[in-house]
């Protein structure tokens, strides 16, 4: 693929009148990921919330899952609305480049959110020296170089797609494409299952409403691990080909997914809905103040 500049795109359907629908649905998914990440980034800014390790965590992730969608989302519905989908070469493998970067980002800081909540049940007297502030920092930049390091394998050998149009032998590169991206999500995936059997162990002694309370805690957390990795293991751990499912797979991890990890952080969890009520509450405040100037 050396002498490729070009690549045409097939799109998400090939009726117009569909395509201009998907356009406007997608439009209104990628307004509700903007302004529903905005408002939770900056609640959880504008609040001491921002002291506690889980939404510290919370903030980094939901400013990866708008870069992440804003690495897709612009170009498929520009897509939707032209006669003759392309892109080029560089954009393409810079657009690949991005995304493993931010979702390798994701990844780890939901491996580091799964520890945080392993100190928080299981080390409660540690948890304030654990998880201190220094800590989360180090945390962070851990998740970013991981993310880097594991973006830059991918940008040589992947995706099935793009494999698929090489006139060459592909079989040793698909290989290596599952071994970097499948094995090493199953990998993480276990390493990030490994606290929460930690926590249940520890808590099968506690009383009823003990367990009820800190499996709550857990419980947003695990479901968005669930929703981030199921598409992770069916595009990746699998022979190196590509399936019409593909394109839903995909569509679920840039539009629905951070969708439902605002729902789920948002609507399931009561300190979440104070800062956003108390947010709205001072800008309504400060938008009456400036009426009466």
């Amino acid at each position: 693929m050396s002498n490729v500049t070009v690549f045409i795109l097939l799109g998400v359907y090939q009726n117009k009148d569909i395509e201009i629908l998907c356009f406007v649905l997608f439009l209104l998914c990628y307004f509700a990921i903007w302004m529903g990440n905005l408002l939770l980034m900056i609640s959880i800014t504008c609040s001491l919330l921002i002291d506690q390790p889980m939404y510290f965590f919370l903030n980094y992730l939901s400013l990866a899952d708008l870069c992440y969608s804003s690495t897709v989302m612009p170009k498929l519905m520009t897509d939707l609305l032209e006669k003759r989908k392309t892109i080029s070469y560089n954009n393409c493998m810079t657009q690949l480049f991005i995304l493993h970067f931010l979702g390798g980002i994701e990844i780890f800081i939901l491996t580091g959110m799964a520890y945080d909540r392993y100190v928080a049940i299981c080390k409660p007297l540690h948890y304030v020296v654990i998880m201190n502030k220094q800590n989360c920092n180090t945390i962070i930049i851990a998740c970013c170089t991981g993310g880097l390091i594991h973006s830059i394998d991918h940008y040589f050998y992947d995706v099935y797609p793009l494999l698929k149009l090489a006139c060459t032998d592909t079989d040793r590169i698909g290989i290596l494409a599952i071994v970097n991206s499948g094995l090493l999500a199953l990998v993480i995936f276990v390493i990030l299952m490994v606290p929460y059997f930690l926590i249940f162990y520890t808590i099968r002694a506690y009383p009823a409403e003990s367990r009820t309370k800190a499996l709550s805690t857990c419980r947003s957390h695990l479901t968005v691990v669930v929703l981030f990795f199921v598409p992770v293991f069916f595009i990746y751990i699998r022979p190196a080909t590509t399936f019409p499912e593909d394109k839903v797979f995909a569509l679920f991890c840039t539009i629905i997914a951070p969708l439902f990890n605002l729902l789920i952080y948002t609507l399931r969890n009561m300190e979440m809905k104070n800062a956003l009520r108390k947010y709205g509450q001072k800008m309504s405040l400060w938008s009456i103040n400036n009426k009466n100037m």
